[in-house]
């Protein structure tokens, strides 16, 4: 996971990488193994993330999920 500085302080990257993090605990990793799926995932924050709830920044992750994996369902 990359979360940049921005010019940020240190408590706020951190907690930014949290809510990455437990986003992807629970709701896009275990997607990817019940679709049989074994790939390395790497999340690079943007600006507006340090802006997003955590509501926001799961229902981002979802999406780039269904929009990746939508397009390559038909290949292994």
């Amino acid at each position: 996971m990359v979360v940049p500085r921005f010019k940020r302080r240190a408590v706020d990257r951190n907690l930014l990488k949290r809510r990455l993090r437990e986003a992807l605990r629970r709701f896009v990793l275990p997607r990817l193994d019940a679709a049989g799926r074994n790939v390395d995932v790497l999340v690079r924050a943007r600006r507006e993330a340090y802006d997003a709830s955590f509501a926001e920044l799961k229902k981002e992750l979802e999406d780039w999920l269904d929009r990746r994996w939508s397009r390559a369902s038909s290949s292994p």
